[in-house]
């Protein structure tokens, strides 16, 4: 005989059997890795051999002897964190061929299954030093990412191929590094040389932070140049090129750069460094780079930097945007960006101070030495003020939350910049600080300037490089230190708008408007040259590469609402074979008659038709002087005497 159950008693007695079951539960994690503290390694320095001779392979092995206290559990970190590229970006899948010994003894390691940049081993009993053998297998082809090596120079970054143990401030390990380079090559690194023996060179014995803070470029065409003659610390040019000619620096060109140090010291009142190297590549085959340190800075560059100097100045920016980062990044730093190693997870809050006012200071310092004109100057800025009045993505994105970008993105291309917004930070920033100067000139009737801040700011403890941190507070106090106002308020304003257009009060502030004419300027004619691209950003909404592929669409743009879209390729435009000046033709015409551009492009191997109605001409960005204001912007670029 069978009985109902009535449902609300069944689903009663279901729920009581599932909560009588036991429940899964997170595991622990199986090794615990020891957090960083503030005290001396107690195995003493860790000996680093580097052989970066096989060019061939752009392999670069490593042995590493290792002195330990104690037996038992002991893990090993690869660096994740890496300051300057405010991402945990360390080239992990790169690193290979690990094998440890205690004597004779194998040492078998475990990679840890959550934290992938550590190795746990177990250190036994009696074992005064460890040995590991490793190799980073750097890119081969671009696609890989950037190479490190080729038949005539190379790029060694110490911290693609070191280990180091947990437990410990990076600061509180010491390295004693050493590299063997191809025979005759010549380096150039803020490494301080102990001994050489053949292609060997023993550097003297540094902390682990310092040692990934000085990188080394090396090669068969080098050339070092004195920036700073009987200065108050050495400053040189390390440069290496893909040919000799390539290092062949004019008299002129030499007195520019050297201005640039004496801008710098001018607007900074201060050094952060003992000496300081230029690590300087000149090469298409290198990869390109631009990276900070606290006594160098990674500089690659196109090949005939000094050969074409006419037609580089956009090329130029790099050297003075990361001889700035020396005071703001390296000596002055967030304190969130801050970490005690480099397996601590960094915090980019404040990444529109580091690079964003490093940006600022960086066009400054170009235009005040000379190193790039002024009127380039005027005209690379308006590059960037119609770039981000063009970007749609504000409606949605704060410039705060860009900072993140370097974590969410890991610096990887994207499809939509305009909208999905990169590391604006950097160029929206400069806009910021732009604001802000031009703000404490106007209120201060041409008394005070950014310049004051920077002075204030980055000028304590001349001589010093210990980095000292500094959080949001402390922007808004120096500030008001210079000029009263409500600073907080008005930084809130820029990093948490969603106003559309950008924010170009500064350039107003500064004497100027943002026009468009049919006319490039010679910068973005340099600038498209080097970069081998054709930029219609602010008519079509497009760039097409050298190969007439576009690699970027701007959203809502014409060329976007018509339907192109990254990756294609234009093959014909009305109806003839495709070049970009029959498409400037093409962009004339279509404002004189008012007919769409007919484009044929190639998308994943398929051809279709693609119609742009867009009617305004071609439109290139310009400054135009606004009458009655003062040219504060004209101030800001003149040289410091």
């Amino acid at each position: 005989m069978k009985f109902a159950v009535p449902a609300a008693l069944f689903l009663s007695l279901t729920a009581t059997s599932a909560l009588s079951q036991i429940q899964p539960m997170p595991l622990s994690p199986a090794t615990p890795i020891a957090a960083p503290k503030d005290i001396p390694y107690p195995g003493g320095t860790i000996r680093l051999t580097v052989d970066a001779t096989d060019l061939a392979h752009h392999i670069f092995r490593a042995h590493e002897t290792i002195p330990v206290a104690t037996s038992g559990p002991m893990t090993l970190l690869y660096p994740q964190w890496l300051p300057g590229h405010h991402s945990p970006g360390g080239p992990i899948s790169m690193f290979s061929g690990l094998i440890i010994h205690a004597g004779k003894q194998r040492i078998e390691w475990t990679r840890d299954p959550v934290e992938m940049f550590a190795f746990h081993i177990n250190v036994p009993e009696g074992t005064k030093t460890i040995d590991a053998d490793f190799q980073y297998d750097s890119p081969v082809t671009t696609g890989e990412g950037r190479i490190m090596m080729t038949p005539v120079m190379l790029s060694l970054e110490w911290n693609t191929i070191a280990l180091y143990p947990a437990g410990y401030f990076s600061r509180d390990v010491q390295f004693e590094p050493s590299a063997k380079l191809p025979h005759g090559w010549k380096f150039g690194t803020a490494l301080e040389t102990a001994s050489t023996s053949g292609d060997t060179t023993t550097f003297k014995a540094v902390s682990f932070n310092t040692l990934v803070d000085s990188p080394m470029i090396a090669g068969a065409n080098f050339e070092r140049l004195d920036l700073d003659p009987n200065g108050i610390a050495p400053v040189h040019f390390d440069i290496v090129a893909d040919k000799p000619n390539q290092i062949l620096v004019k008299s002129e060109q030499l007195a520019v750069h050297r201005a640039l140090i004496q801008q710098a010291y001018k607007l900074f009142g201060s050094h952060h460094y003992d000496h300081y190297d230029f690590l300087v590549s000149l090469s298409d085959k290198l990869g390109g780079i631009g990276l900070e340190h606290h006594q160098s800075s990674e500089d690659g560059t196109i090949p005939r930097y000094f050969l074409d100097w006419d037609s580089t100045a956009p090329a130029r920016g790099v050297m003075s945007h990361e001889l700035t980062h020396s005071w703001n990044g390296k000596f002055r730093r967030p304190a969130d960006l801050w970490t005690p190693n480099f397996n601590v997870p960094m915090r980019d809050s404040l990444l529109w101070v580091y690079e964003g006012q490093t940006q600022y200071w960086g066009i400054v310092l170009a235009a005040r030495s000379g190193l790039v004109s002024k009127q380039d100057s005027l005209d690379q800025i308006a590059l960037i003020a119609a770039t981000y009045d063009h970007y749609a993505g504000r409606e949605w994105k704060s410039l705060a939350d860009t900072t993140n970008d370097p974590i969410v993105a890991s610096r990887r291309p994207i499809p939509w910049r305009s909208w999905e917004r990169s590391e604006d930070y950097y160029n929206e920033g400069l806009l910021t600080w732009l604001d802000a100067d031009t703000l404490i000139r106007e209120k201060s009737g041409g008394q005070h300037s950014l310049d004051d801040f920077a002075h204030t700011f980055f000028g304590v403890n001349d001589g010093s490089f210990v980095t000292d941190t500094y959080t949001f507070d402390d922007i808004v106090s120096t500030l008001n230190g210079v000029e009263a106002d409500d600073w907080a308020k008005f930084l809130h304003a820029r990093l948490e708008d969603h106003a559309p257009g950008a924010p170009l009060d500064g350039l107003a502030r500064g004497g100027y408007r943002l026009v468009y004419t049919d006319a490039e300027s010679e910068f973005q004619k340099d600038n498209e040259k080097i970069r081998k691209n054709t930029d219609l950003s602010f008519s079509l909404g497009l760039i097409i590469d050298k190969d007439n592929t576009a690699t970027d669409v701007y959203w809502d743009s014409s060329a976007f609402k018509a339907g192109m879209t990254v990756g294609m390729k234009i093959v014909a435009v009305d109806g003839d074979a495709f070049d970009t000046t029959a498409l400037k033709d093409a962009i004339r015409w279509s404002q004189a008659k008012k007919v769409p551009i007919e484009l044929l492009v190639e998308d994943n191997k398929q051809f279709r038709t693609i119609r742009i109605d867009y009617h305004g001409g071609l439109r290139y960005p310009h400054l135009e002087p606004i009458a009655g204001v003062p040219p504060r912007l004209d101030d800001i670029l003149t040289a410091k005497i």
